[in-house]
């Protein structure tokens, strides 16, 4: 089979799981029990879409439901009548990955007919299903095997928990193919509608969750005796997941793979299962992070961090008394003391200093001012630092006004140590719980996790990833429209751009050239090779150009969270952990939002939030910045923001004040509602350039 290189690696299933052994026909229920046929040679069947709906109309009208059931329980009967019921072609072997060979249509219509037949017609399709299953199996599958699998996972009987057993043999014998077999159903799965794409993954999200918390235990057999039924499942559902990450674009989001009962179990467990055992024989559902949410696998970090944490902590005060030293509590802490004036410098310096403690609880000091850090202060050195660093005066990053993000700038510089630290700074949002107001866009986090654990070859190159044009639109969209139309332009690319694969940039005023391949001064862009120039081109605006401002930023973010958790994200779901979901929810916000001096039913606070709710969605996130530092939502949600409104004893001439060190609005008892609108607009929209903190 040829390799795919977008089909990610499918980790080993379970042993029980890779038998193919013949399935006992005791574990069925008594009414489903039949017996095992001889294979039939593949007969011709000739009924089409439009037979089958006409002998449905007859039945539904006359109550005569036997050609029905005829066509039923003959098509269920064995995988070859499936075949010949909804081949194609009955004599063509379709023996490729993108023509199934299928009458899709076909399939869909007597699927959907299915549930509203009588209950005897339900029954004769899972007794023939039942005879396929339970026929023996040598050698390798056929094509033909590998259709009947695809078509009965379609079958919506299964969302019924009395099929569940079937279900799961089903579900065990797909799992249970060889690899070249699953590359042909992902290929398969890739051409299914997303609506019902969508309903075969919910159908095995639904069976994983009643596995494992059943709501009528009594409907299953006992949990000891089927622990292959959720390894099972999940292997079939990473076939579906493989397919949409096929798929351009994918067909539904990478969010409807969560299966938030997963965020009930014991996730640790899990995970250091994995740790433990890696893809053997033990499972873990960590092997198919794809399926653990976003929340989940931050508390699976957080977590880790926290054990890393408390084992320094430990080995810090064993040390201290080993010595007969008094031991400080201090030590418990990342402690960092900066001034304001030297901000970037002293903060660089501390960290520096401190790189054996960044995986300690941070504590931040500022220096000459009194204050205890209870969260406050954490949260404006955060917010302080990054305004300072990712100024456009400050030369580390450019700021692109097309894509609203910013990108590494690409000038040489002696020393990259502040890359390392903004790189440092990212990781310990993440282990503190602090959202940045940063804009890097998706590609930054693709790099950020290429690869997701340091390797130990400091030779090894890190930060340099798989980039396309779609990268650069994100970035730098007019010039990715330019090499668009470069690729696609009809006349003569050599004659009409004379250009070479050479790059030109400007760096402190002066221009330098940049060959992109050997002697690419001298090497025209033709009609020929623009393909190869727009890749080179992007990887070197990507990749190599920026490669050392990255690697720094790479080292610091991983010198915080260096942990083998971070081999279960996405790089939207690292975006998200450092920066927050951009998708708000104020009706959340308002009932998880704590009072000062106000309470909830008082009149200026039903003003407030009608206003609010009545916002459009820029307002509103306006709103959230102005009160919080960043206009995103943390991971756990609103609840997490723990967003106060506090009652400010000024004159209602006055604007609303934000503390966004505490997540805490001021609000004025505006008397009427149209005076708390107009004020509270003013402020949101006009809170920067002020100067103030």
């Amino acid at each position: 089979m040829p390799n795919i290189k977008n089909v990610r690696e499918l980790p080993p299933i379970c042993l029980d799981v890779r038998q193919k052994q013949r399935i006992s026909i005791e574990t069925l229920p008594q009414e489903l029990k039949a017996p095992v046929p001889p294979e039939p040679s593949l007969p011709v069947r000739t009924k089409t879409v439009k037979d089958f709906q006409e002998d449905m109309e007859k039945a539904k009208s006359s109550g005569d439901w036997k050609a029905v059931l005829d066509f039923y329980s003959t098509t269920f009967d064995s995988f070859l009548e499936i075949n010949a019921a909804f081949k194609n072609d009955a004599n063509a072997p379709f023996d490729t990955i993108e023509d199934s060979g299928i009458n899709a249509k076909f399939v869909n219509v007597v699927y959907d007919a299915l549930l509203n037949t009588p209950q005897d017609v339900q029954k004769s399709v899972l007794k023939g299903i039942i005879n396929g299953l339970l026929q023996e199996w040598k050698g390798p599958r056929t094509k033909d095997d590998l259709r009947a699998y695809f078509i009965l996972l379609q079958n919506p009987q299964f969302s019924n928990t009395s099929t569940y057993v079937i279900y799961a043999h089903l579900l065990r014998q797909t799992a249970a193919l060889a690899e070249a077999d699953h590359h042909f159903l992902v290929h398969w799965f890739k051409k299914i509608s997303q609506k019902r794409f969508k309903q075969l993954m919910d159908r095995l999200l639904q069976f994983i969750s009643l596995r494992l918390f059943p709501a009528k235990p009594e409907e299953f057999p006992p949990m000891i005796k089927c622990t292959w039924w959720i390894p099972s499942a999940t292997k079939v559902l990473s076939l579906f997941n493989a397919a949409n990450s096929l798929a351009s674009p994918p067909i539904i989001s990478y969010t409807d793979f969560y299966n938030s009962t997963l965020d009930h179990i014991d996730l640790m467990e899990e995970y250091h299962n994995w740790q433990c055992y890696g893809n053997s024989h033990r499972f873990s559902f960590c092997q198919y992070p794809f399926i653990i949410s976003i929340a989940a696998k931050k508390v699976i970090i957080q977590r880790d961090s926290e054990q890393q944490m408390i084992s320094i902590a430990r080995q810090s005060l064993v040390d201290k008394v080993s010595r007969r030293q008094k031991p400080d509590m201090n030590m418990l802490f990342l402690n960092v003391k900066v001034r304001r004036t030297h901000l970037v410098s002293d903060s660089l310096d501390e960290l520096t200093r401190k790189r054996a403690d960044l995986k300690k609880k941070l504590k931040v000091t500022f220096v000459g001012e009194a204050g205890l850090d209870m969260g406050g202060l954490t949260k404006e050195w955060f917010l302080l630092l990054i305004r300072q660093i990712f100024h456009p005066d400050y030369g580390m990053f450019t700021y692109h006004k097309d894509s609203h993000c910013h990108w590494f700038s690409s000038f040489k510089c002696e020393n990259y140590s502040e890359f390392r630290l903004v790189g440092a700074l990212m990781g310990l949002a993440v282990y503190n719980s602090i959202t940045l107001d940063i804009r890097f866009p998706p590609c930054c986090y693709k790099k950020l996790l290429s690869p997701p654990i340091v390797p130990c070859d400091q030779n090894t190159p890190v930060g340099i990833c798989d980039v396309t044009l779609d990268d650069l639109y994100q970035i730098m969209p007019e010039l990715a429209h330019g090499l668009s139309e470069l690729l696609s332009y009809e006349g003569n690319v050599e004659e009409d751009f004379y250009s070479t694969f050479q790059v030109f940039q400007e760096e402190f005023g002066a221009i330098k050239s940049y060959n992109l391949k050997p002697n690419g001064d001298k090497v025209p862009v033709t009609n020929r090779n623009r393909k190869e120039y727009v890749q080179f081109y992007v990887d070197f605006l990507l990749n190599k150009s920026i490669y050392k401002q990255f690697a720094a930023f790479y080292y610091g973010f991983h010198s915080v969270c260096a942990s083998y958790a971070l081999m279960l994200l996405r790089p939207e779901e690292v975006e998200i952990l450092v920066c927050g979901s951009p998708e708000l929810d104020m009706h959340a916000l308002q009932k998880s939002t704590q009072y000062e001096g106000y309470q909830k039913t008082d009149l200026t606070i039903r003003y407030f939030w009608e206003v609010v709710l009545g916002f459009p969605l820029d307002l509103q996130k306006k709103l959230l910045h102005f009160a919080t530092g960043s206009d995103r939502v943390p991971v756990g949600g609103m609840a997490d923001l723990n967003f106060k409104i506090s009652k400010s004893e000024t004159s209602t001439n006055w604007l609303p004040v934000a503390h966004t060190c505490f997540n805490q609005l001021c609000l004025p008892p505006y008397k009427n509602k149209k005076e708390l609108k107009q004020k509270l607009t003013i402020g949101i929209s006009n809170a920067e350039g002020f100067g103030l903190e």
